[in-house]
């Protein structure tokens, strides 16, 4: 496998970087943000952005709107948005349930939904999590119960991330009680405005509203919301998750955060003297590399694997897994630099660190401590670090 670039990604790179540089000047409102601090307008705005330019869903296929990039390609977009501290894309419409709906959709349900996706014009949210369900997808008990053309859903979902902006939710309900439970799911297609649908907020330790609990009392649902056949809801979720997992390794931020924390040590280590232990830092610094270069070999493998191959179906674990992991001690050592700059907790953004002005990184310090706090998620979401493990240890090493 060549990890190096050849001339004409290296053109691509040229491009990407250059319509950044236009679309996202410095000081852009929208830089620096991410999926729990940019708002519905300025992730709607950045999804337009990449809509005009043709670049609105890179994974997708060219007949339902992507871009027919390589892997390279859709590597090296990353990795340049990332660097350029864009805003996130919304997971839950491209990522996640946009190809589940072009893989297994009705071709009306095609033509409804994927247009809004890749406009940035019509948000979604996912409807897995219940309480006392924990990791164990496949207790859920909302129920959808079959009337006519209507299935009537009644039950909860928690920890339902931007439910309060989503137009639509895509649900996994029960609609059968027989056999093995994760054979009695089914994959719903819900409108956020439908009767019976309320939202209610969660508010984390970070400060943030991006999570929600939702409810649902007698919400009637036109049977043709129904993604693909009755009862095999747990198919598609697994194929869903696959695709979830890969983006949630996130090396490009990782990389960035890395190098931001980098340029804040050479600061403080010429500044500082003794006061500030630079040689712990380094050591930690070089640690963390050593270990986003593995992560990164690791996902170029993954890109790289034929669709439908053990490769494509197991790497995403170690990736979610070893990815998240990382992010959060990126994190954790970011506040151990920033010290008592990074205590507040507000909304400013960290952004880059250029090395020349002390308050530039001062003041935007609190942001730090926020993107730690809610980092905490990262090894829970998508999936637990156990979870991840034990697929692991039973599909992978056979235990």
């Amino acid at each position: 496998m060549n990890l190096s670039l050849t001339e004409n990604d290296l053109a691509f790179q040229k491009e990407v970087r250059a319509w950044l540089a236009k679309t996202l000047p410095e000081g852009h409102a929208a830089r620096g943000k991410n999926l729990f601090t940019q708002t519905r307008e300025e992730t709607s705005w950045w999804q337009s952005q990449l809509n005009a330019a043709g670049w609105g869903a890179s994974a997708w296929p060219e007949e339902f709107g992507g871009t027919g990039w390589s892997e390279s390609e859709r590597s090296i977009f990353n990795d340049e948005c990332a660097r350029a501290e864009a805003p996130m894309q919304s997971p839950f419409g491209i990522t996640m349930v946009g190809p589940v709906i072009y893989t297994f959709g009705t071709e009306e349900q095609k033509k409804q939904h994927l247009p809004g996706i890749i406009d940035g014009s019509v948000f979604w949210c996912q409807g897995y999590s219940e309480p006392g369900s924990g990791s164990d997808l496949a207790s859920l008990r909302t129920m959808a119960v079959r009337e006519g053309d209507d299935y009537v859903v009644n039950g909860q979902k928690i920890w339902t991330t931007q439910a309060h902006w989503a137009d639509w939710i895509f649900c996994l309900v029960r609609t059968s009680t027989e056999g093995k439970p994760q054979q009695g799911i089914s994959f719903l297609l819900i409108d956020m405005k439908t009767p019976g649908v309320e939202v209610k907020p969660i508010y984390t330790i970070d400060g943030e509203h991006h999570l929600n609990e939702v409810y649902f009392s007698d919400v009637r649902v036109p049977a043709q919301h129904l993604v693909g056949e009755e009862n095999m809801g747990w198919t598609y979720a697994k194929f869903l998750l696959t695709h979830e997992r890969i983006g949630i390794a996130n090396t490009g931020a990782t990389r960035v955060g890395i190098s931001n924390i980098e340029a804040v040590h050479k600061h403080l280590a010429s500044q500082d003297g003794d006061a500030y232990d630079a040689s712990s830092v380094s050591r930690k610094l070089a640690e963390l590399t050593i270990r986003l270069d593995a992560l990164s070999a690791l996902e170029a493998r993954a890109l790289a694997a034929e669709k439908d191959s053990l490769n494509s179906m197991v790497l995403p674990l170690p990736m979610k897994l070893l990815g998240t992991h990382l992010q959060q001690d990126v994190a954790d050592l970011a506040v151990e630099v920033m010290d008592y700059s990074a205590m507040p907790v507000d909304r400013s953004g960290f952004g880059s660190f250029d090395g020349q002005n002390d308050y530039n990184y001062r003041a935007r310090g609190p942001a730090i401590t926020s993107g730690m706090l809610s980092g905490r998620a990262s090894t829970i979401y998508g999936g637990t670090s156990e979870v991840q493990r034990g697929i692991m240890s039973k599909f992978v090493l056979g235990l």
